[in-house]
């Protein structure tokens, strides 16, 4: 099949999609009035194909994808344990079965709709289940943390297959064709559920709310059990503080590797469709064009990055139309991260700003240090965070610490707050004076840079919270590059965020992927 690029109006390629099979998309708003691009397929007369579905795209060529082919492993001989229901852990269990391989995964939340309720619940500062939250559980930090399909992992595999695999357990086409697919937080939950009864009725097994205490023995609420079999999968996201500390005292190889922290930024996400798709031009939101870009577009997102100090300042995990969520998994801790839901229409635009932190940047050589230096913020912010409340509440109230934009640049006090997504609240701290400076100093001058590059960015419209401090782990579990086994324990295969080899949910997906193909080779 052949491809051809078109340049349409916002309403013209938005009833192009309806009608073609679109396989590229990408917004032009460099002049004054915004363009869509889309390269759709057209057949050998150049006359654009209607929708088609599972097309994907292979060595440049566009075709029905081969759906998995799973095998009943109910009684297989070979069998794998797999820690953690994380994309590295559900792809890896998925890869095992195509294989012929039971997977036994345990993982320490609940499962997802169960999961579910403990979200609410600490939502409406009801209290945190510390293995049940928008870090532990069925599907992992991803679930509830947007569902962005994107990654610079080229090199490191079958990428397409992973969103071949999304779109064949209910993700929508655009997985197959857009370069930053998004899914959406109402959606993935029964995508991770459909992955779930897929492994379950081939034999694999699924053991919720069990904690990994040892890699010699699982421990759940009920009993203590004999590990199955090697070798592990160990694919335990990069929250699981307290099984890197297990790791550590059992003799598995850690180190110390370059991470990432800041703040979540938050603004009108009507200044920044202003700010990216017209320039800051005043243009009114009611304006007919300003509506039929919305409409047909979509809510605008921006990407962000500068130098400051020798080290990198930059967005990520941009949610238009998102929210801002609790994402600490400890009762003394203040995490925030941002989601949207697929249809990505709330009234708010939120991003972390985070600074890039290197192992040299934290004095000692304990390969926990980057996780300690993560934890103490952790715990300031819901300090700053507890601070104006009389009393303070233990143990069920994770209001925010936050600062409008303008004033932390500038070195202000708040006086008061804008309306803010964050569902539990937020109250007005000193952020320019708590954060470490070598973090405050550098988020300052990224704003002012950023506001040169889109004047109107830097505003006391937005507001920003703290911490962004899960962006990436701080530990990587050295292993073999051949074998992906951990370099001191034969037959642990460290893969995904929490190994400190992936950075989301599809390098992670393709990290267990390889693990799984690595055991699969070596049990022929």
């Amino acid at each position: 099949m052949q491809t051809l690029q078109f340049i349409l109006s916002p309403k013209e390629a938005h009833e192009a999609e309806q009608k073609w099979r679109v396989v590229k998309r990408s917004v032009d708003a460099r002049q004054r009035e915004l363009k869509v691009h889309l390269t759709v397929l057209v057949d050998e007369k150049g006359k654009p194909i209607s929708l088609t579905p599972s097309l994907s795209q292979r060595e440049g060529e566009w075709r029905r994808y081969e759906p998995p082919k799973y095998k009943d492993v109910h009684n297989a001989e070979r069998q794998v344990v797999i820690i953690g229901a994380g994309p590295a852990g559900l792809f890896a269990a998925l890869t095992l079965i195509e294989h012929g391989i039971k997977p036994i995964i345990y993982e320490r939340g609940k499962e997802v709709s169960e999961r579910k309720k403990d979200i609410a619940l600490l939502n409406r500062n009801e209290g945190l289940n510390p293995e049940s939250n928008y870090c532990f559980g069925e599907g992992g930090a991803g679930t509830f943390s947007d569902g962005k399909l994107f990654s610079r992992s080229k090199k490191r595999g079958n990428m397409q297959r992973v969103m071949e695999l999304f779109h064949f357990f209910g993700a929508p086409d655009t997985v197959l064709y857009e370069a930053h697919a998004h899914i959406g937080s109402d959606k993935l939950p029964t995508i991770i559920k459909n992955m779930r009864e897929c492994i379950l009725s081939h034999g694999g097994e699924i053991h919720f709310e069990t904690c990994i205490t040892s890699l010699k023995e699982v421990e759940s609420q009920k009993s203590k059990v004999e590990r199955h079999a090697t070798p592990i999968i160990l694919a335990i996201g990069h929250s699981a503080h307290d099984t890197y500390r297990m790791l550590a005292a059992e003799g598995v190889k850690l180190e110390t590797k370059g991470f990432a922290m800041g703040v979540r930024a938050e603004h009108p996400q009507a200044l920044i469709n202003k700010l990216m798709y017209f320039k800051g031009r005043n243009i009114d939101i009611s304006e007919n064009r300003y509506t039929e870009t919305i409409q047909f577009v979509g809510n605008a997102s921006y990407s962000l990055v500068t130098q400051v100090d020798g080290r990198g300042v930059y967005s990520f995990c941009m949610c238009p139309g998102g929210h801002i969520v609790p994402a600490g998994s400890t009762a003394d801790s203040c995490v925030v991260n941002g989601m949207s839901a697929s249809h990505r229409n709330s009234p708010y635009a939120n991003s972390g700003i985070v600074v890039q932190i290197n192992p040299e940047d934290i004095p000692g050589d304990d390969p926990l240090r980057g996780l300690e230096y993560q934890e103490a913020l952790e715990r300031e912010a819901f300090r700053q965070g507890q601070a104006p409340l009389n009393p303070p509440m233990e143990g069920g109230r994770y209001t925010a610490p936050a600062q409008r934009l303008r004033d932390f640049v500038e070195g202000k006090a708040s006086k008061d707050l804008p309306k803010c997504s964050y569902l539990p609240g937020i109250v007005p701290s000193r952020l320019d004076q708590w954060l470490p400076p070598h973090i405050g100093k550098r988020l300052q001058q990224g704003f002012r840079d950023f506001d040169k590059k889109y004047p109107g960015f830097l505003t006391n419209d937005a507001v920003i919270l703290g911490v962004e401090s899960r962006s990436s782990s701080a530990v990587r579990i050295p292993r073999d590059p051949e074998t992906l086994q951990s370099v001191s324990t034969p037959g642990l295969y460290p893969c995904g965020e929490g190994a400190g080899y992936a950075g989301g949910i599809t390098s992670s997906a393709l990290d267990g992927i390889n693990a799984a193909l690595k055991i699969a080779d070596l049990a022929q």
